[in-house]
């Protein structure tokens, strides 16, 4: 028996929650943002998520440990062990037995470690995606997709007017962009998640041979990135006396201090976003440009995903209600998943 209850899945049988906003005795932690990764008695996730789980929440710990008007820069803080969670570390493909059923993480192709969790027992295959990408990336693990009798998935960009251009079309725009701003004199500045998209970005901007500049919380990150075999290009971290805008500066949107060195450059903004498909991003955002960089599947990438899944059953969470009607227009039996809904496998 599965229930939603307080925006986090709940797998009776197993005693298992799943991506909880609260803390648990044992929880299935799909990938490090913050609005999944939360500390719990046990997490089970991958061994590279594990790693981005111990940097954040130690990060969190420290900052959160001193009176607000007290706290240190984050470059400032020393290094400390990371908060008392146990981590049930599971690889990739490698199924594991939990009373009666088994269980697989395999790649979400999110971020680094992301992972979707496939449950097995008498009553079918049941899929849990978390948040998912099927394009490719040059800095987390190629996604994968296994038939299933019940899909939950996520459907952030389940909408037609969001289908993102080419992966090569994205890129030529983020460089172009930087490219452009450097020759005019401008110091080019990216808007970017410091844990995915950022190192992605770094990815990018490195490859076309651009300096890169990047936030002390994208920084942490990337060095779990390096140690996990991410290659990543060469970087200076940001510092407010010796940036001189001659480097692609990667930045975090959340960050609520604005790079200060930019007071005294010209500074020329790009948001990266999946988002940026909607006309009015730029103004929302407040940015010079929005680039459709996403870490998510786009609205034809989640139409793929059923297609090759072949499930009996698609359930929805975090994202638009309306594309449950869509899926049923074509045949599909989707459900958008309520809270305090309970259902059995299938």
């Amino acid at each position: 028996m599965f229930s939603l209850a307080e925006r986090s899945l709940y797998v009776a049988d197993l005693d298992l929650w799943i991506d909880s906003l609260r803390p648990r005795a044992r929880c299935y932690v799909s990938h490090g943002h913050s609005d999944h990764a939360r500390e719990h008695d046990t997490i089970v996730t991958t061994p590279a998520n594990a790693a981005i789980c111990r940097a954040r929440f130690s990060r969190r710990a420290e900052r959160h440990a001193e009176p607000r008007s007290q706290r240190p820069l984050l470059r400032d803080l020393p290094e400390k062990p990371a908060p008392k969670c146990d981590f049930e570390e599971r690889p990739f493909n490698v199924p594991w037995s939990d009373g009666e059923h088994e269980l697989t993480l395999f790649p979400a192709g999110h971020v680094l470690g992301s992972a979707q969790l496939l449950i097995e027992g008498e009553r079918g295959r049941f899929v849990y995606t978390g948040d998912f990408k099927l394009a490719r990336s040059y800095t987390c693990e190629p996604p994968e997709v296994k038939r299933c009798d019940v899909v939950l998935m996520e459907c952030t960009y389940g909408r037609p007017h969001y289908v993102f251009p080419t992966r090569d079309e994205v890129e030529e725009a983020i460089v172009a962009f930087a490219t452009d701003a450097l020759a005019d004199g401008c110091a080019p500045v990216f808007y970017a998640y410091s844990l995915g998209k950022a190192q992605e970005a770094m990815a990018i901007l490195g490859k076309a041979g651009i300096p890169l500049a990047v936030h002390g919380a994208v920084d942490e990150i990337a060095k779990v990135y390096a140690r996990s075999g991410v290659s990543l290009p060469p970087y200076e971290r940001y510092d407010a006396v010796t940036y001189d805008g001659t480097r692609a500066l990667i930045w975090p949107p959340s960050g609520k201090t604005q790079p200060k060195a930019l007071q005294r450059l010209k500074p020329r903004r790009a948001m990266l976003s999946g988002w940026a498909l909607d006309k009015s991003a730029p103004h929302r955002y407040g940015v010079d440009a929005c680039i459709p960089l996403s870490d998510h599947a786009d609205y034809a990438a989640l139409l793929r995903y059923i297609e090759l899944a072949q499930p009996k059953k698609v359930l929805l969470n975090h994202g638009w209600r309306d594309f449950t009607w869509r899926l049923r227009r074509m045949g599909i039996d989707a459900t958008y998943l309520e809270p305090h809904e309970q259902l059995a496998l299938f």
